[in-house]
């Protein structure tokens, strides 16, 4: 058997002549979808496969295909006859710009085969001088092969070659996704040898030694695998050393490495190559000079061995000396290795003659976690999910490493200068920063044609804290891990962006809107719309044995954004958080919103949560009360007009009827009507007055928790709600002034007596004028047959039904008219919100960046959009 290796992700060129048996060796040895034929596009276009005159729109055809497939990471072969040089060299270049690998294999069959087997296929009536003239192109072309771009070249010679022939699908060098690590991963060494050994032993590694005292290895008691972010040499006392014990590890199965520029220019000197000898290369020279020539050569093998980037833990993670584009990842060419080795840059250099390097990291919006160092900050920051880990260490600074996954950062300081940076460390974003660092060896695309250096502008830098817009508008789709995929409608995320904008807070204070919520199933009880029986019944039948019912404040849906480091989201020392409505805006001004938290942070510390949590920030979810707070406007507007217009034309009718029924006219029906809507408007009057105590200040202002939402690190959503409820009536025991307790029950709804309580409960609360009863399934987060089961429904009462739907929503005929209501869509917006909602939550506390955490954000309030009947 012959096996033919293959890279797993490659543009695969079958090549041979009409007859060579390329379409049979590629159903045996490739998948169905893998294969794409030029017979078959013909036949696409012109439904006849053998219709020569086709053929340009075949291929057109073809190669579009092949780009999208390439471009989503699959292998792909192309069935052609590919025996002319200029058709194999679209393929290679397309192969080239979706940075795969080109692999031909050609099958070499004799003449005489070919010709006797295109006799036998109808509708290949052409004669044997084709088949010679593509045997000819064919010989003509082998030896070139290589040197057209192909990096494999697998030739079958005969029948019986072809036959025995296996493929080996083999992954790419950079491919270590099956490695999980746990990994520390360590920055720029730059020779800085003494202060590896000193961060290795901070992060737990035991260094081994040679019989001269000299470190070769390191080994980790948890079995954590060390990742050398590459730049190793130059420029510090000991590369050497540095080498030495990396190699050592390395070699033993300890250590991960990628190469850096300053390991791509040693390989080239050490080659005998012509190379500057600038930014270190210099004394990396003299230092191995020192070194036996064996050593010398283990250096140049094991730099050259290094691959550019490497994708490890299922490709949550890359590393990579100089960072890299999501779009690069796992990819192989000569332009994915410049950009692991010298990132991205202007082809311009700076006032210190440095490359100006553009910000790829600003814009980055892939999964996986991207490591890398290159350009020397002051000190490490997430941005986007990529972290720099060259602080400078061989010019005064730090030498940086990150534990992964916990994604925990340790540093050692510089024991000197070791060389003299080109310009100061700055931080790597910031109003006004530069994108260059002291790092610019061997980056020939920042000079002139002549060589001189280039005095150009700045890279572009974003604005911390702002998104960019492309990441919250058009159709977007949202990967939840409650709720499978979700889809948001461009026109819908258009809405959300006027009002986010506009209105809303600073995003980063912003990690969540709370979802809409879901009203019970219409009640079967013929004075009810809404009643407790259907809340059972729906959860009962969910599989949910526990339920909560909670007290439904009157007041307006609010997010606390409760802050004691607000370093942590970007703000300034005085900063305690936020006060957010239901659609990211301010309850209060700035002022008013320092005084409420303060005094609520006093609650949360007197409740002893602060510690308990441990954590500095706090967000919550719950009602502020008065209602007026936010709603006094409404109030005034639209239920204080129906109610006075009802209180002045009621009494002047009433009058006028009995007037009437005094002088003999039958008005008898028309007035016991008339009668029944004024008590049904002083009914609505009495209802909306229980909700419009105004708030002349702070000191009128409660807040009504009813859930934790998240802390440092972690979400709560799987708390029991009884959780939630101890820490609100703690919190409302501490600080009765600032906080609202919320009264619940506990109801087993298998239990009839149980039921029968909650409904008493219910009617007890809301004929003393209350909203009505949110009921949540008391384990929290909940999965039924069918999915996610709803978080909450709310139960509203008769009388507060009736501000909503109007004075007589409670007369029969419109009562039964009412209950014609459709509540599907609401019900799927409420799971959606919700999923979403916690993805964002999810997001935020594991530290994903912030356009993660806003795209299921906006996703929430741009479902606010969607066409549903308000009132539900």
């Amino acid at each position: 058997m012959t096996a033919l290796t293959v890279p797993t992700m490659s543009l695969v060129l079958l090549v041979g002549t009409s007859g060579s048996g390329k379409s049979t060796f590629a159903a045996q040895h490739f998948g169905r979808f893998e294969t794409l034929s030029s017979d078959f596009f013909r036949g696409l276009v012109s439904n006849d496969e053998d219709d020569q005159a086709a053929t340009p729109a075949a291929f057109e055809a073809l190669k579009h295909v092949a780009a999208q497939r390439l471009r989503a990471g699959l292998l792909t072969v192309v069935d052609a006859t590919n025996v002319q040089a200029e058709a194999r060299r679209d393929f290679v270049q397309l192969a080239r710009e979706h940075d795969v690998l080109p692999v031909a294999i050609v099958l070499d069959v004799p003449e005489s085969v070919c010709i006797a087997r295109n006799a036998a296929r109808t509708g290949r009536d052409f004669g044997p001088e084709v088949i010679r003239r593509q045997q000819g192109q064919l010989r003509r072309g082998l030896k070139a092969l290589g040197k057209e771009g192909f990096r494999r070249v697998h030739v079958l010679h005969g029948e019986d070659e072809i036959a025995a022939a296996t493929i080996v699908r083999e992954p790419l060098l950079n491919d270590r996704t099956g490695e999980h690590g746990p990994f520390d991963v360590i920055g720029d060494v730059h020779g800085c040898r003494s202060e590896l050994e000193t961060l290795l032993g901070r992060l737990g590694w035991t260094l081994v030694r040679d019989d001269l005292g000299r470190p070769v290895d390191a080994v980790h008691p948890a079995d954590r695998q060390a990742l050398f972010l590459g730049d190793l040499v130059d420029r510090g006392p000991d590369s050497p050393g540095v080498l030495r014990l990396v190699m050592g590890m390395v070699r033993n199965g300890h250590a991960l490495a990628v190469p850096g520029n300053h390991e791509d220019k040693l390989v080239r000197a050490l080659d005998g190559r012509k190379v500057q000898t600038s930014h270190g290369l210099a004394e990396t020279l003299a230092q191995l000079a020192a070194e036996p020539d064996a050593f010398r050569d283990e250096v140049r093998e094991f730099c050259r061995s290094l691959v550019g980037h490497l994708v490890l833990d299922d490709g949550r993670l890359v590393v990579a000396h100089a960072g890299l584009k999501e779009q690069y990842q796992g990819r192989a060419s000569g332009r994915v290795r410049s950009f692991a080795l010298y990132g991205d840059t202007t082809g311009e250099s700076d006032e210190y003659g440095l490359p100006v390097r553009l910000p790829w990291a600003d814009s980055y919006r892939g999964k996986a976690t991207v490591l890398y160092g290159h350009t020397p900050t002051v000190d490490t920051e997430w941005i986007n999910g990529t972290m720099c880990l060259d602080t400078g260490c061989v010019f005064g600074g730090k030498l940086s490493a990150l534990r992964y996954p916990e994604r925990e950062v340790v540093q050692v300081p510089a024991e000197r200068v070791h060389h003299e940076a080109a310009k100061p460390l700055e931080p790597l974003r910031g109003p006004g920063t530069s994108t260059t660092g002291a790092d610019g060896a061997d980056v020939g695309r920042a000079s002139s044609p002549a060589g001189r250096p280039v005095a150009g502008p700045a890279a572009p830098r974003r604005v911390p804290g702002l998104l960019p817009i492309e990441d919250v508008t058009g159709k977007q789709i949202v990967e939840t891990r409650h709720h499978g995929r979700i889809g948001i409608r461009a026109e819908n995320a258009a809405g959300a962006l006027e009002v986010m904008s506009r209105f809303a807070v600073d995003p980063r204070w912003l990690p969540y809107l709370p979802p809409t919520m879901s009203p019970v199933a219409t009640s079967a009880h013929p004075d009810h719309l809404e009643h407790p029986d259907e809340a059972f019944a729906y959860y009962r039948g969910q599989g949910v044995e526990h339920v909560r019912m909670e007290e439904k404040h009157m007041g307006s849906r609010g997010t606390v954004l409760l802050a004691r480091d607000p370093a942590r989201f970007g703000t300034p020392a005085d900063w305690n958080g936020v006060v957010t409505t239901r659609t990211g805006r301010a309850f209060f001004d700035a002022v008013d919103t320092r005084t409420f938290l303060g005094r609520l942070d006093a609650a949360v510390e007197a409740a002893g949560l602060w510690d308990e949590l441990d954590t500095d920030w706090l967000l919550l979810d719950g009602e502020v009360l008065p209602w007026a707070v936010k709603a006094e406007g409404m109030i005034r507007d639209w239920y204080a007009e129906v109610g006075a217009a009802a209180g002045g034309a009621f009494p002047d009718a009433l009058a006028a009827l009995a007037a009437a029924r005094d002088g003999g006219v039958d008005v008898t029906d028309l007035l016991a009507r008339t009668e029944q809507r004024a008590v049904d408007a002083a009914a609505y009057t009495a209802s909306y007055r229980r909700y419009a105590d105004p708030a002349t200040g702070l000191d009128d202002v409660r807040f009504a928790p009813f859930q934790v939402l998240a802390a440092q690190g972690r979400t709560f959503a799987d708390r029991p709600h009884g959780w939630h409820m101890a820490v609100a009536d703690r919190l409302a025991a501490a600080a009765p002034d600032v906080v609202r307790a919320t009264r619940s029950l506990l109801v087993d709804v298998r239990d009839e007596a149980s039921r029968a309580a909650g409904v008493e409960w219910w009617q007890d609360l809301t004929g003393a004028g209350g909203e009505g009863a949110v009921v949540k399934p008391e384990t929290n987060l909940t999965r039924g047959p069918k999915g996610l089961v709803q978080p909450g429904v709310k139960v509203r009462g008769r009388e507060y039904l009736r501000i909503i739907y109007g004075p007589e929503c409670t007369e029969p005929g419109n009562l039964a008219r009412l209950k014609d209501r459709d509540l599907g869509h609401k019900r799927s917006m409420a799971l959606r919100e919700y999923a979403l909602g916690l993805e964002s939550l999810e997001r935020f506390v594991e530290g994903e960046p912030l356009w993660r955490v806003h795209q299921a954000v906006f996703g929430v309030l741009a479902m606010e959009s969607e066409a549903v009947d308000p009132r539900l």
